[in-house]
């Protein structure tokens, strides 16, 4: 029953346009990121020696990881909140009536389809600007790829994260604008009032938000985040798997309860 139902939902995500929408937009602006990084080669070559070590690529390899959160929680939100708009979750409902099921079934597929977009567009990132700067020494890509992919692959499962955190919440408000209003908070508005709190508090808070966690993981966060490594790998895969399930067990606790 779990895999027709799953099977169903993934025939629902592809068949609707915002899917398309949204990956395009994810997979382009990782093209972006090589454009960036091109335009950072150049100013690199105009740059006097003793100014160059003032040019970071870690920053912009990143961006693509970012802006991929926010697509996939939104691809998340949506897979949700258009059907309590359409009125199609009653159908949905009547076809699986074990609700924790249905709930399940999105969280599968959004998840699996977030898990691949986000690690392609961390990847492609990192690959395409280590391709574009060539030997360009910049100051923190001394390092092999082979010696930093893994720590990309680690950042790339922060995408899944926020896309169930977009489920949740499409389940738990009901509403799409309420549900973004909800995620880019959490994606964007509250990094930034953490990182403008005094120390240590700036580094305590940002170190267990979702965008620190991934770092700390990978056991770099001390090099590559201004968090810091607060948290052991450990512990900070626990933050972060409790930022994807909690609000997975309330939602699905709340959609058994409640009228569609």
């Amino acid at each position: 029953m779990i895999a027709l139902a799953v099977a169903a939902e993934w025939r629902k995500l592809r068949s609707v346009r915002s899917t398309y929408w949204v990956l395009a937009v994810t997979a382009a602006f990782t093209g972006f990121t090589v454009l960036l990084a091109m335009q950072m080669a150049h100013v690199w070559d105009g740059l006097a020696p003793d100014r160059r070590d003032d040019l970071l690529l870690r920053p912009v390899q990143e961006l693509s990881t970012w802006v991929a959160s926010l697509c996939l929680a939104v691809l998340g939100a949506l897979s949700v909140t258009s059907e309590y708009r359409t009125s199609m979750i009653r159908t949905s409902l009547t076809a699986l009536p074990r609700r924790p099921g249905l709930l399940a079934a999105k969280a599968v597929v959004a998840g699996a389809v977030a898990l691949v977009a986000g690690e392609a567009a961390t990847v492609g990132s990192f690959l395409g600007t280590r391709l574009v700067v060539g030997d360009r020494p910049f100051p923190d890509q001394h390092a092999s790829i082979a010696h930093d992919l893994p720590g990309f692959l680690v950042e790339g499962t922060a995408v899944p994260v926020f896309a169930l955190l977009g489920l949740s919440l499409g389940v738990l408000l009901r509403s799409t604008a309420g549900t973004l209003v909800s995620v880019v908070f959490l994606w964007h508005v509250l990094p930034l009032l953490a990182f403008h709190l005094p120390r240590p508090w700036s580094e305590r808070v940002g170190s267990v938000l979702p965008g620190g966690l991934p770092a700390q993981m990978a056991g770099i966060g001390a090099d590559n985040s201004i968090y810091g490594d607060l948290l052991s790998p450990p512990a900070a895969t626990a933050v972060l798997l409790a930022y994807a399930f909690a609000p997975l067990g309330l939602a699905a606790v709340v959609l058994a309860r409640r009228d569609a």
